[in-house]
C-alpha cells in the first residue's frame, strides 16, 4: 500500500488482499465519486448495488472475512480497511462500511448457527444491509453516550418479546434488511435480531446531517409493539451490554482505519495541488506556510496509523481493549481532523468545492469525532480509569 508503516508483523495474505483492494478502489471506485446517484443522505440503493457488483466481480467483496468464514486478525483487517477508505465509496463497495462491518463482527462472535445462517451469511455476500438500534432521542431522556439511560423496553409474552421505544441516529435504517435492536428488560439490557422492514419499526424521518457517506443516512425510528421470537435474542435477557462490548472496541477501531484511508487520499490531493499550483513566483509547496502544513499532515498520518496498529495488536491479544480503543479513537479522530482541515487550507478556494473529495472528507471526519463516542466522553472515561487505577494501587 502507498502508506503502510508496519509491514514486519503483517501476513502476506493481508498485504495481498490490501493491494487488491487499493487497486480496485483507485481504479474502479474513484470514478463513481462523481456519480449522480449520490444523495444528501448517502449513496442511493442503486449506486450501492452497482458498487458491490463491481467488488464482487473484482474478488474484493467483504475481503476481511475469508471464504471459510474466518475473520482476519485486527492487524490484518487494519491493512485492508485502510485501503478501502481511499475513497468515501470504497468501504461501501467492499462491504466493510459501518454499521455492517461491526454487525458482522458481532454476529460472527456470538450468534447461534441458526442466526448466522439467517442474518450473517447474506450480509457477508453483500445481499443485505443492516442497522444497529441503540441511541435514543435526547428529548425523550434516552440513551446516548450513557447507555444506562436506555428507555426502549421489552417484556416477555409467551415465546415472544414485545419491544417499545424510540431510537435516533440509526445509520442505514432506511433500506436495511435486518436490525440489531437494544432494549431493556427487568434483567437489564437485551439485544435482538429483527427482520426489516417491519410495520412495527417505523422511520419517522431521515435527518439532514453533516456527513453523507452512509447508505440510508441516519434515521429517527419508532418501535411500537414489535414482537420478536425469543430465539432471536442474542444470549440471555440482561446480557445486552456484554455483547455490545464485544462489538464496541473493534467497531471504534475500524472507523479509524477507514477514515485514515480517506485522510491519506485527501492529503495526496492537497500535496498534488501544492506541487502544481504556482503563486508568488514558485510552487505553493515551496512556501513554508504551505509546506509546513503538509509536513504536519505527514506526522499526524503516521502517528494515526501506528496508533491503529498498536490498538489492533492489543485486541489480537485477546484483551477487550475498552481503554485502548478509546485512546485510539480520540487520537486518530483528532489527528485526522487536523489533516483534513489543513488539506482544505492548502487548496484554498478549491478545497471548499465539490471538485475533489477533500471537502467531503473534512465533513465526514468532523462527524467521526462524535460517532462511536465524542472525544470528551472518551477522555472522561479514561480519567475515571486513571482514578480507579490510582485507588487500586494505593489500597494495596
Amino acid at each position: 500500500m502507498t502508506f503502510l508503516v508496519e509491514t514486519r508483523g503483517m501476513s502476506e495474505r493481508a498485504l495481498q488482499i490490501a493491494a487488491r483492494v487499493e487497486h480496485f478502489v483507485r481504479g474502479t471506485v474513484v470514478p463513481y465519486e462523481k456519480d449522480p446517484r449520490r444523495t444528501p443522505h448517502g449513496p442511493s440503493e442503486n449506486l450501492v448495488l452497482a458498487l458491490k457488483a463491481e467488488a464482487r466481480a473484482a474478488g474484493v467483496l467483504t475481503p476481511h472475512i475469508l471464504s471459510d468464514g474466518h475473520h482476519l486478525s485486527h492487524r490484518e483487517t487494519a491493512c485492508v480497511l485502510i485501503s478501502s477508505g481511499l475513497s468515501p465509496l470504497g468501504p461501501i463497495a467492499c462491504n466493510v462500511s459501518a454499521p455492517d462491518e461491526g454487525n458482522m463482527y458481532l454476529l460472527g462472535q456470538v450468534a447461534s448457527p441458526q442466526l448466522k445462517a439467517r442474518f450473517l451469511e447474506p450480509m457477508i455476500r453483500g445481499e443485505m444491509r443492516s442497522a444497529f438500534f441503540m441511541t435514543e432521542p435526547a428529548e425523550d431522556g434516552g440513551a446516548g453516550s450513557d447507555p444506562s439511560m436506555m428507555k426502549t423496553n421489552c417484556r416477555l409474552e409467551g415465546n415472544h418479546w414485545v419491544i417499545n421505544g424510540r431510537k435516533t441516529y440509526i445509520t442505514g435504517a432506511e433500506g436495511a434488511g435486518m436490525g440489531i435492536i437494544m432494549a431493556k428488560s427487568e434483567d437489564g439490557a437485551c439485544m435482538f435480531l429483527v427482520d426489516l422492514p417491519n410495520p412495527a419499526v417505523r422511520i419517522e424521518r431521515v435527518m439532514d446531517t453533516l456527513d453523507s457517506s452512509m447508505p440510508g443516512g441516519h434515521a429517527v425510528v419508532s418501535i411500537e409493539n414489535l414482537r420478536v421470537p425469543a430465539d432471536a435474542m442474542l444470549g440471555q435477557s440482561g446480557e445486552g451490554f456484554r455483547y455490545a462490548q464485544v462489538r464496541l472496541s473493534p467497531a471504534r477501531l475500524t472507523h479509524c482505519m477507514r477514515w485514515l484511508g480517506a485522510a491519506i487520499r485527501a492529503n495526496e490531493i492537497a500535496s498534488e495541488y501544492a506541487n502544481r499550483r504556482v503563486a508568488f513566483g514558485k510552487p505553493l509547496i515551496d512556501h513554508e506556510g504551505v509546506g509546513f502544513m503538509l509536513a504536519d499532515n505527514l506526522i499526524d498520518l503516521r502517528q494515526a496509523e501506528l496508533m491503529i496498529y498498536w490498538c489492533a495488536d492489543i485486541l489480537d491479544g485477546g484483551v477487550l481493549g475498552t481503554a485502548e480503543s478509546s485512546i485510539a479513537k480520540v487520537a486518530v479522530s483528532e489527528a485526522l481532523m487536523r489533516v483534513a482541515d489543513r488539506c482544505i487550507q492548502v487548496m484554498g478556494g478549491q478545497g471548499v468545492t465539490g471538485d475533489t473529495i477533500v471537502e467531503q472528507v473534512f465533513r465526514e471526519i468532523r462527524a467521526f469525532r462524535i460517532y462511536d463516542g465524542p472525544t470528551e466522553v472518551h477522555k472522561w472515561s479514561l480519567a475515571k480509569k486513571i482514578r480507579r487505577d490510582w485507588k487500586k494501587a494505593n489500597e494495596a
